[in-house]
């Protein structure tokens, strides 16, 4: 413990942030095709769905992504659904979902009632709602602590699904332009407009919405109006007749890959640590003296010495919180001064 204390002023204390970007590729092959679904979890409830890149019960496997779907209780596949003899249970439990998410991802206007998505994320200008939607939850094990502006980007099928799944007339949905032109007026934080083309962004051209910092990518339904999801002609029949289930496995047959850059936050705080000419030239060690004599000293006459080996940082209370070492001991005497920069990151 250090005897000799050193109080840092305003400008030896300097704080910064670096944003390390890493790239993830998923493959459709691995969405539906490799494994053969072993790397497909199915639950008992039937809510959602996770996809993985290796059979889930190999403790090698890492969980990728959920997917879900459903439809707000303002939509009119609620009140259709029960003419088509769904079960009540699974209308419930797609206007269950829906709202999950909305609540989550929207939050609540000012009578408490849940929001539903936006196209344009005008949420108190009115627009276009996305009352039904498809949503995939990417798992923070690949997107950080966010996914990065303007890098995403999801490949999927759009033809007839009468015919097999060729991947012939792919869309592409990214979410162009979002560097510079995103919303922050959502309670879990920055999301941008996901667009089939670069050349078409407008408040009306919209397919869906990532939320960067939730990892959460949310498609209107009609985005797949004319390809056969599941047994059915439309989204509409497809999300309205079939299980939620079943709709999660016909997006993941239509999915061609799916791209974005992670990005993970290093915050760290710089300390300049100085040591001016007439500091630390004692050593706190009891073995620098002998007999009352310091031992680095030949001669009485000459100057103290001292080798600086470690950094110590401490509370306002004394108390110990972080160490650094330097490669080698540096010497100090009264005709030197150091500045030790020590840099914590968090």
């Amino acid at each position: 413990m250090a005897t000799v204390y050193k109080t840092f002023l305003n400008n030896d204390v300097a704080s910064t942030r670096t944003l390390l970007h890493e790239s993830v590729p998923v493959t459709g092959t691995i969405v539906s095709g490799t494994y053969a679904d072993t790397n497909i979890k199915n639950y008992s409830h039937g809510l959602f769905q996770s996809v993985y890149d290796y059979p889930y019960l190999s403790s090698s496997a890492n969980h990728i992504f959920d997917i879900t779907c459903g439809y707000s209780s303002t939509s009119p596949l609620s009140a259709s659904a029960v003419t088509d003899g769904v079960a009540a249970s699974d209308i419930k439990d797609k206007i269950n979902m829906y709202n999950q998410m909305a609540q989550v991802l929207v939050g609540h206007d000012v009578e408490g009632n849940i929001q539903e998505f936006d196209q344009d994320g005008d949420i108190s200008g009115g627009g276009t709602k996305m009352k039904e939607a498809y949503v995939l939850n990417f798992a923070r094990l690949l997107t950080k602590d966010e996914i990065k502006k303007g890098s995403f980007s999801l490949k999927v099928a759009t033809g007839s699904a009468n015919d097999p799944v060729d991947f012939a007339d792919l869309l592409t949905i990214a979410d162009y332009g979002a560097e510079n032109d995103y919303r922050v007026n959502s309670p879990a934080a920055e999301y941008g407009i996901l667009y089939t083309s670069s050349a078409t962004p407008s408040s009306d051209s919209g397919v869906g919405l990532l939320y960067y910092q939730a990892g959460v990518a949310v498609l209107t339904a009609s985005l797949f109006d004319g390809a056969l999801l599941a047994n059915s002609d439309t989204y509409s029949a497809s999300l309205s007749a079939s299980s939620i289930q079943s709709n999660a496995d016909a997006i993941r047959a239509r999915t061609y890959d799916v791209t974005y850059n992670n990005t993970t936050e290093l915050n760290s705080s710089v300390y300049f640590c100085r040591v001016n000419h007439n500091e630390f030239n004692y050593s706190a060690n009891p073995t620098y003296l002998s007999s009352s004599k310091i031992v680095v000293k030949e001669q009485t006459t000459d100057a103290p010495v001292s080798y600086t080996t470690t950094v110590g940082l401490y509370s306002a209370d004394n108390e110990l919180l972080a160490v650094a070492k330097v490669s080698e001991p540096l010497k100090k005497d009264p005709t030197n001064e150091l500045i030790l920069r020590v840099r914590l990151d968090y």
